[in-house]
């Protein structure tokens, strides 16, 4: 199994079929999530309250699947359980294309959310294995994959949905069987890649190696609860912003728009990482950098009255997403041990999860007591604490870390 950055190695997928199942399972899933509320309040008349539940388990489940997941990834061969989720994404999908009703929606809403998370902490671990190129870069164009799929995938849905939303179902199923196809055909050097991590699993158990080196692991639980603060802050942006924008006079199809300013640049800053990977000097100032630009942007709403300050807002909370979120997942790949990068790729994901899915909530509680500008002080505050924290835990430990590239 070779490991030097350069030519492929037999055992490697190769990095453009890594990127199409990814381009192609996150045009599928932006075909989902931006119409549930939508729809199951204007056309199901489900209240919002009970919308929020339904998206709460949506993102318990995603964060169950991706735990799962980067276990199995560490003990099973992978082949066939990405082969097994993108059929059974499938198949749930062409179920809802049939029955998309009241309450069994909110079924199919919370196993795409474990398929999801399962889907997506197996890409990440199988990111792992690619190692004919530096860890900072195929995160990044995993990342440009992703969001390259949400642009195609929001700007499909705003046509179709009035047309229908069956239609939106059967062609997110049909996605899925194409990423189904891509794993079949594309994704075989992983079998051989596992069998030798198992076998050098073996010798390390024989050895007694220990998975995680002490330094490493305190500095990767730094990285998941700054994830989790950034996710919780986040968060509102999709949900109380809309409330505060229309507030204030804007009209919503402009907050709209403001997610399609937020994929964009997201896809024009990741190419230029891709073109020119050393723009910073390694991947923890990267990462720091985003998180700062995480913190100021919610320093900017603070003074936000109209859409212009919004959309500065929006530009500088995307460089903070663009930057700091593929550095996280990579920096935390070269944390992890080999065999246990399946079990640390799912933790990235499920820490995640746990502040999207608690981000509405605690927004909503800070918001109704204090007022939105109150708010925005929180999470300035809250995220620059992140900063303090992992800017000394990293120089402190820095000498210790080992790194598994």
């Amino acid at each position: 199994m070779k490991t030097a950055h350069g030519k492929q190695p037999a055992d490697e997928i190769k990095l453009h079929w890594l990127l199409l199942g990814e381009l192609l399972t996150w045009i599928g899933a932006s075909f989902i999530w931006p119409l549930t509320s939508v729809y199951l309040n204007k056309r199901l008349h489900v209240s919002l309250a009970m919308i929020g539940v339904v998206l709460l388990f949506n993102c318990l489940a995603n964060m169950l699947g991706s735990f799962v997941a980067g276990w199995a990834y560490d003990h099973l061969d992978p082949y066939y359980l990405l082969i097994a989720g993108g059929s059974l994404d499938a198949l749930v999908l062409f179920l809802m294309a049939a029955f998309h009703g009241w309450p069994i929606y909110w079924v199919w809403m919370t196993l795409t959310g474990l398929l999801g998370g399962w889907n997506g902490a197996l890409i990440n671990s199988i990111a792992t294995s690619i190692k004919s190129k530096p860890g900072r870069y195929v995160f990044n164009v995993i990342y440009f994959a992703q969001n390259l799929g949400v642009v195609l995938g929001t700007l499909t849905v705003g046509y179709l949905y009035d047309y229908s939303v069956t239609l939106l179902f059967i062609i997110a199923a049909c996605l899925f069987v194409a990423v189904s196809v891509n794993t079949i055909f594309n994704y075989r050097p992983i079998i051989q890649f596992h069998k030798e991590r198992m076998a050098n699993k073996d010798k390390q158990v024989k050895q007694k190696i220990q998975p995680m080196p002490k330094a490493n692991l305190i500095l990767t639980i730094g990285f998941y609860t700054t994830l989790a603060v950034i996710w919780l802050m986040y968060m509102n942006w999709e949900s109380n912003l809309s409330v505060y924008m229309v507030s204030l006079g804007i009209p919503f199809h402009l907050y709209s728009l403001l997610w399609t300013i937020n994929a964009g640049i997201i896809v024009c800053v990741q190419a230029l990482l891709s073109k020119f990977p050393n723009i910073f000097k390694n991947i923890f100032h990267q990462m720091i950098f985003g998180v700062t630009m995480f913190a100021i942007s919610f320093v900017t709403l603070i003074f936000a009255k109209d859409y212009a300050h919004f959309v500065f807002s929006m530009v500088t909370l995307t460089i903070g997403e663009s930057t700091a979120m593929p550095a996280i997942p990579a920096y935390v790949n070269d944390l992890s041990p080999m065999s246990s990068k399946g079990k640390y790729q799912g933790l990235t994901l499920s820490t995640s999860a746990i502040g999207r899915a608690l981000g509405p909530l605690f927004g909503g509680l800070v918001i109704d007591r204090f007022g939105y500008i109150d708010f925005f002080i929180v999470a300035a505050i809250g995220i620059f604490l992140m900063i303090v924290v992992l800017v000394p835990m990293h120089a402190k430990l820095k000498q210790q870390l080992e790194l598994f590239k």
